[in-house]
């Protein structure tokens, strides 16, 4: 699927603010809360996130959702990563 067709894909889900989101590599964001829920689609690069301390990585197409107010961590590759978010 294209950018555009991941973006109306969670517009669908009721995710009514999609945005692309770029970090460079190595990156890292402590353990942090959003106050809305998220949906994470690696776009190009990874990203590792740990939530309940457990850690995954997503590369290209996978896609991770994070429950409102929950703490969770995050560590970007070494080769950066840009992602679709979209928050309801």
């Amino acid at each position: 699927m294209t950018e555009t067709e991941l973006a109306a894909q969670l517009q669908r889900e009721g995710f009514s603010h999609t945005y692309v989101w770029e970090d460079g590599p190595n990156t890292t964001y402590p353990d942090h809360k959003h106050p809305l829920q998220t949906a994470n689609i690696v776009l190009t690069g990874e990203v590792t996130i740990t939530v309940d301390g457990k850690s995954r990585t997503y590369r290209p197409s996978d896609r991770c959702d994070i429950a409102a107010n929950t703490a969770h961590s995050a560590v970007i590759g070494p080769l950066g990563c840009r992602y679709l978010v979209g928050e309801r």
